[in-house]
């Protein structure tokens, strides 16, 4: 081999050499990269709120404060899962939160104004819970809202139900949804046309009906901050109004520095909103475990035998009993009257015979399912009542 022979192969060795290097470049410039999931930027992290980020009035009381106010009004209970919690000394038949009070529209959206002495905390912070055994129990909080429920609504029932302890207030999130379906029992409605009123317990639907309404209504969540307020807007001022015919009265809050009942007033709303400091070592002076506070509820009950009870308390029951029956027998015959009605309109524009027999068919079948449902309810409001009037009358205090 001669010397010009290995100029040759030496001048293809670098033109292969050079071939590759382009070709490296040119598939470099075609990927794109993806980064592995230790890189990817992690999701936010849901914290509980703080009331250190928003102030609610310019009163300042520690945690502690609560668990000395409230016991007067109630025992406090050690809960495996929320901790110190607060069971409500409360006389009223079939009792449920947020139902002994009313609504009214403030800057803050919808806000409770509860009739309980007691009303100013445990609506307006924390949550409330049921448990099989001790009932409704409170849970403290430090941020003060209007009120922490949530809404259900159609063109017939307002609803609304407390948040669940374990649903958190995300900065920057709020509450637009709920990570699962509330129990049936949870669910306050009424029939819409009587939200603002300011006795609003006299048109709950028994709970009998829950149930039914809850499939025939929309679940409404949005609790978020506007302008540092705590804001529950999810069910809309126009929305009411066209239900409840009146015009809607929008009221200012008005810090007071005096623990006591929120007031409404003529223009305003009188609101005892202290902010709270967290106190870490905060504690009720009285604590009773789940068992003992089974116990104290039920000595705290006075059982009367039906024969020796008074004609007095045999009246009031009598007086609930048909006040219920009352109420969802109303309700179902509106429903009645609407589903005729949504099917008369369709009817009307149907466009020839065979699709207006269509609609009749369909009407039967709907109108078949509806009474059959109603019947029901019936039948289980009945049984409970039976219950209430054959064993031993109880006064439950707590």
């Amino acid at each position: 081999m001669n010397n010009s022979d290995y100029i040759i192969k030496g001048k293809n060795m670098k033109k292969y050499v050079l071939i590759i290097i382009f070709s490296f470049i040119w598939l470099a410039s075609c990927i794109v990269y993806l980064p592995t999931p230790q890189e990817q930027r992690p999701l936010p992290k849901e914290e509980p709120y703080y009331e250190e980020d928003y102030r609610a009035g310019s009163y300042e009381v520690g945690s502690s404060y609560f668990y000395d106010y409230l016991s007067t009004y109630g025992i406090w209970v050690y809960h495996s899962r929320y901790g110190y919690v607060w069971i409500p000394e409360v006389r009223m038949y079939n009792w449920r939160p947020y139902t002994y009070g009313q609504w009214v529209w403030t800057d803050y959206g919808w806000t409770w104004i509860s009739s309980f002495e007691w009303g100013w905390a445990p609506f307006h912070y924390g949550r409330w819970g049921k448990d099989n055994e001790l009932g409704w129990f409170w849970v403290p909080g430090s941020t003060w809202g209007p009120a922490w429920i949530v809404w259900r609504s159609s063109n017939l029932y307002i609803g609304w139900a407390p948040i669940p302890p374990d649903v958190h207030f995300i900065p920057g999130i709020g509450i637009h949804t709920l990570p699962y379906s509330l129990n049936v029992y949870y669910w306050i409605f009424i029939d819409g046309r009587y939200f603002l009123n300011s006795r609003i317990y006299r048109y709950i639907i028994p709970v009998e009906r829950n149930r039914t309404i809850i499939y025939a209504t929309s679940l409404k969540a949005r609790i978020e901050v506007k302008n540092d307020r705590i804001i529950n807007r999810a069910l809309d001022e126009s929305f009411v109004r066209s239900i409840t015919k009146r015009r809607i009265t929008k009221y200012s809050l008005q810090d007071k520095d005096k623990v006591g009942p929120n007031k409404v007033r003529v223009n305003r709303v009188e609101v005892f909103r202290p902010t709270i400091k967290t106190e870490e070592t905060a504690k009720p002076k009285v604590v009773l475990n789940k068992e003992e506070a089974k116990t104290k509820i039920s000595k705290k009950k006075i059982a009367i035998p039906a024969e020796e009870e008074t004609p007095k308390a045999r009246r009031a029951l009598e007086e609930g009993h048909t006040h219920e029956a009352r109420i969802l027998k109303e309700t179902q015959e509106k429903e009645l009257r609407e589903l005729t009605a949504s099917f008369n309109r369709r009817k009307k524009a149907a466009r020839n015979e065979a699709e207006k027999r269509k609609i009749e068919e369909t009407y039967k079948n709907e109108l078949t399912k509806f009474k059959e449902r109603h019947a029901e309810e019936e039948a289980q409001l009945k049984q409970r009542h039976k219950k209430e009037k054959t064993a031993k009358k109880k006064i439950r205090k707590f």
